[in-house]
């Protein structure tokens, strides 16, 4: 195919939406992975939905395969998957810190373990991953939450460390407060003052995918609203 093939995970809600959104707009050939079919089923008959729970790692080697099989070999990776909990450090349970490991850390290891491959093939690819802007500066109320983001952030950059000279880039976008509709109804309307909409997000993503980007790798992009 002649078009460039994303996958984005976490596409059914949210920032995932909107990034799948944006690339598609852009032109490339993209398909959306969530486990909420529910809203996948809200993006265009032009993007290719799959139905995976990319936290489980036994599932995204074989459904990347597949797709390599059915629509072409991945050029790019856009790992929006993530979970968010209060919760001080004196108070977090077992059950939260493994939810928010799972959830935050876990798809960033077993996506980019399935698309790697077929990027090496090619010599080329793109994987952005998507954590917060508490996973680099510490935040009171939100420890499990800002741990599991510090871990995805040092993977992100351990990942481009080991995978920079096989010519796939990996870069890291750290929103702040995105003006999602779940956060609309979780938070009071002035905790989202300044708060940054998913359509922006998904505009750095965008750039950090695209050949314009091709000497960012490593990065850590703030995105975190006025």
């Amino acid at each position: 195919m002649s078009s460039r093939i994303a996958i984005v995970a976490g596409a059914g809600s949210g920032l995932g939406q909107a990034a799948a959104l944006k690339l598609h707009a852009n032109g490339l050939t993209v398909v959306a992975v969530d486990r909420n079919e529910v809203g996948l089923k809200e993006l265009p008959a032009g993007i290719r939905i799959e139905v995976a729970d990319a936290t489980d790692p036994t599932a995204p080697g074989p459904l990347v395969d597949r797709l390599a099989a059915d629509v072409g070999p991945p050029d790019v990776l856009v790992n929006t998957i993530g979970a968010y909990e209060l919760g001080d450090a004196l108070t977090v349970t077992p059950e939260t810190l493994r939810q928010m490991i799972d959830v935050n850390l876990g798809p960033a290891l077993w996506l980019t373990q399935a698309v790697v491959p077929h990027m090496q093939r090619r010599g080329s690819g793109a994987i952005v991953h998507v954590a917060a802007r508490q996973g680099v500066e510490p935040t009171a109320g939100v420890a499990a939450y800002g741990l599991s983001k510090a871990a995805l952030v040092h993977l992100a950059r351990t990942q481009d460390a080991e995978l920079r000279e096989l010519g796939i880039r990996v870069n890291v976008v750290l929103p702040h407060v995105m003006a999602t509709a779940k956060n609309k109804a979780l938070f009071p309307p002035e905790a989202l003052t300044g708060a940054v909409e998913p359509d922006a997000v998904a505009e750095i993503i965008a750039f950090l995918v695209s050949d314009a980007a091709i000497p960012t790798s490593g990065a850590l992009v703030p995105a975190y609203g006025a």
